[in-house]
């Protein structure tokens, strides 16, 4: 039996609360609720206490039903206690009823044990623990008979943390934390409580400030802004279809496998008439079946964690663990990427552990200490973005982002992670004087926390999730960045190439007269090529701030401009690397992209712009279905000069190859002049067939070519094909 027949006759028994501790639990300001609060044992009989504002009768019920006792009040209002009519420590509900006649039950969060253990501590302590998004942050469970929801959330410089939300009335007093001291994490089970509610973090800081309420680190799930609390979010219910998907890509090497990355903002791709955000599953709807005519194999989001303020594009996150509520509910993001992967197209996101805003209530401070970031602000504060930097040295922020990649991997199916401003981590004095930096323990300008760190990540990324990549958006010479671990890497899977995009957007802006004496901008790239696993990145970054679009960066006039970038393209699709452009870029978008509002689909009326998009797509295709074009990206015997110093015609021509496969002859023409009977050393001797042609009619070219087809013949030993050269285009062959 778990009552008694009777409550037990106090007659003064009952050891009461005095006024003053009686007074901080009504304040909130009670170091140790649990330790008066719920269920006490007292001379062999149960003890209730319970904290109930606006009550003034209350009466202990079982979670069956069975009263277990009235409770009178104590020294402060809303506090009640008494004994109760149980044999054995359990779980209470109270019925409350005010003098005005109101009545209404409340679960008691007290009288409930820890959800958390010892293993739980010893792992998080240790900065091992890898299912942390399991543990911390909102999960409706149901636990000792109830239903409800389990929070838990690291302050460890805390006084007090509470969890408020519609559930309590945003009242800090009445759902106060148990905290685990050994590790700085306070958690509650909060019976009753359930998906879909509001909540935020209610801390007193170490001086006994009040902070602003916080969101939750780990939430899942996000207000839409301006709104930022965080939402209980219920486990994630979706019937995954992408196994086919997932086992192709972890059988693989992504290095020879094709990939052309579609980069997107999910918030100004498409937009309703009305200028409001599509849903993720409307954005299904459009995006993966453009994504598949278009030939990418990849579709790379800008940052879909919740993030406060549009302009940011996501790259300033104050909800690392939700996807943002701008698109909808959770699930549609996993609806997303699985039709994504039901089609054979990838999804990666943008990733940002280099730095956070400083919002109030995000992680700036969070329990009235520089937590997640370093306190002195040469080391945590960001000058270029206004933010904060995290602390990659201390087990718990480490942790807490390796747990983030995680996530991504695990509960999205996520096939990757391009990681932002890996420079700005990798380097003490980024961006910084002389005077406002702090040299590494070794006086260096390493961060060797952040190397740390990064290795750590993409080791235990790679380790449990096979098929994923990781890549880096690194613009220095750090050595090994895309290298695995175990030989002396980062262990990246590939690095974005900046310097490809640097030079070669360099050589495009010139005019064709002068790229004669810019040459090697387009040669001294592949110095390096196979150094890193490179992704060739036209990304959003080359589009805003006044860089204008990459149409208005080609010069000449409105025919030339379009030549131009058909030919860069064109150069592109055949250079080693994998290939990114970014959305409204495969149709040449004549305007700054912003994020305010959709791409200019208009432009497809025209059918200039319709032939870029037209071939982009063949370029894609072509890339995909042809070895020599990708197997090789990464790796120097897939590529040789044909002809590298022909700055008088400004003529560049190579070769790339594959074991096995047909070779792939690749020539580019970078000035407005047909050049003819242009004479071409090829691979091997016999007919070639012309497999595209960026000058093409059908693309808005001129059509000049070589009617589909060369043959060579011998000179010196040299197989030599005599061509038609276009004017500002890029042609490719194979054996025919």
């Amino acid at each position: 039996m778990t009552q008694k027949g009777n409550v037990p006759d106090a007659d003064n028994r009952v050891p009461l609360l005095s006024a003053e501790e009686a007074e901080a639990i009504a304040s909130g300001t009670h170091a140790n609720p649990f330790s008066v609060l719920g269920l006490q044992e007292f001379d062999g009989d149960f003890l209730a206490r319970a904290f109930v504002p606006g009550a003034d009768t209350l009466i202990a019920v079982t979670l069956d039903g069975q009263s277990a006792g009235r409770l009178e009040p104590g020294a402060a209002a809303g506090l009640f206690e008494g004994l109760v009519a149980l044999t054995e420590r359990q779980p209470l509900r109270y019925k409350a009823a005010s003098s005005d006649g109101n009545t209404w039950e409340v679960g008691d969060p007290y009288s409930y044990g820890p959800v958390l253990g010892p293993m739980d501590d010893y792992f998080i302590a240790e900065g091992s623990h890898l299912r942390l998004f399991d543990k911390l942050g909102a999960h409706p469970i149901q636990h000792q008979g109830s239903e409800g929801v389990h929070f838990a959330v690291w302050a460890p410089n805390a006084r007090r943390v509470s969890v408020v939300g519609d559930f309590n009335d945003w009242d800090g007093r009445r759902h106060v934390m148990r905290l685990r001291s050994d590790v700085g994490i306070w958690e509650i089970f909060a019976p009753g409580v359930s998906a879909g509610a509001a909540y935020k973090y209610e801390i007193i800081g170490p001086n006994g400030d009040r902070l602003p309420l916080k969101a939750d680190p780990f939430a899942r799930r996000a207000e839409l802004r301006p709104a930022t609390a965080s939402i209980v979010a219920s486990t994630l219910d979706h019937d995954w279809g992408d196994s086919a998907h997932r086992a192709h890509w972890s059988k693989v090497d992504a290095r020879r496998q094709p990939v052309s990355i579609y980069e997107v903002h999910p918030g100004s791709w498409r937009r309703h008439a009305d200028g409001t955000f599509l849903t993720w599953d409307q954005m299904a709807g459009e995006l993966i079946p453009y994504c598949v005519e278009m030939g990418f194999t990849h579709i790379e989001f800008l940052p879909v964690s919740e993030h406060p303020y549009d302009p940011s594009w996501g790259y300033q996150t104050t909800g690392l663990y939700a996807p943002s509520a701008r698109f909808g509910e959770p699930e549609g993001f996993a609806r997303f990427v699985d039709g994504a992967h039901q089609v054979g197209i990838g999804v990666i996101l943008d990733w940002v552990p280099a730095h956070f805003p400083t919002d109030a209530h995000g992680l700036s401070h969070f329990d009235g200490t520089a937590l997640y970031e370093h306190a002195d602000p040469r080391q945590g504060f960001h000058p270029d973005w206004n933010t904060a930097i995290y602390n990659f040295g201390r087990r718990e922020v480490s942790s807490f982002l390796v747990n983030n990649a995680l996530f991504w991997a695990e509960t999205y199916h996520i096939d990757g992670l391009r990681v932002d401003a890996v420079a700005s981590m990798l380097y003490l004095d980024y961006s910084r004087k002389e005077g406002e930096w702090i040299p590494n323990r070794e006086g260096g300008r390493e961060n060797l926390d952040a190397v740390d760190f990064l290795k750590k990540m993409n080791k235990a990324v790679y380790g449990s999730h096979p098929g994923i990549v990781t890549i880096a958006e690194e613009s220095t010479s750090w050595p090994k960045v895309s290298a695995p671990v175990h030989e002396g890497g980062l262990g990246f899977g590939f690095k974005w190439n900046m310097g490809f995009m640097h030079d070669t957007l360099a050589y495009m802006r010139r005019d064709p007269i002068y790229r004669k004496h810019h040459h090697t901008d387009l040669t001294f790239g592949l110095l390096y090529a196979f150094s890193e696993n490179f992704v060739l990145p036209i990304s959003h970054d080359e589009v805003v701030h006044g860089k204008g679009s990459m149409l208005t960066k080609m010069p000449g006039d409105e025919w030339q401009k379009f030549a131009n970038l058909r030919a860069y393209y064109g150069f592109m699709w055949g250079y080693p690397g994998k290939k990114l452009l970014f959305m409204g870029q495969e149709f040449a978008q004549r305007g700054e992209w912003s994020e305010a509002r959709q791409l200019d689909w208009d432009h497809l009326d025209d059918l200039r712009h319709h032939g870029m998009q037209d071939m982009v797509r063949d370029l894609n295709r072509l890339y995909t279905k042809t070895p020599a074009l990708h197997a090789r990206d990464c790796e120097p015997e897939g590529f040789e000069w044909l002809i590298a110093d022909d700055d008088a015609n400004s003529v560049f021509a190579w070769v790339r190859s594959a074991p096995g496969e047909k070779p792939v002859v690749v020539i580019s023409n970078f000035t407005p002049m047909v050049l003819t009977g242009y004479r071409v050393p090829m691979p091997e001797d016999g007919s070639w067939l012309e497999i595209f042609n960026s000058d093409s009619t059908i693309y808005g070219g001129s059509g000049k070519g070589n009617l589909g087809k060369v043959t060579t013949r011998q000179e010196d030993g040299c197989a030599i094909a005599e061509l038609t050269l276009p004017p500002l285009a890029t042609l490719m062959f194979i054996p025919g």
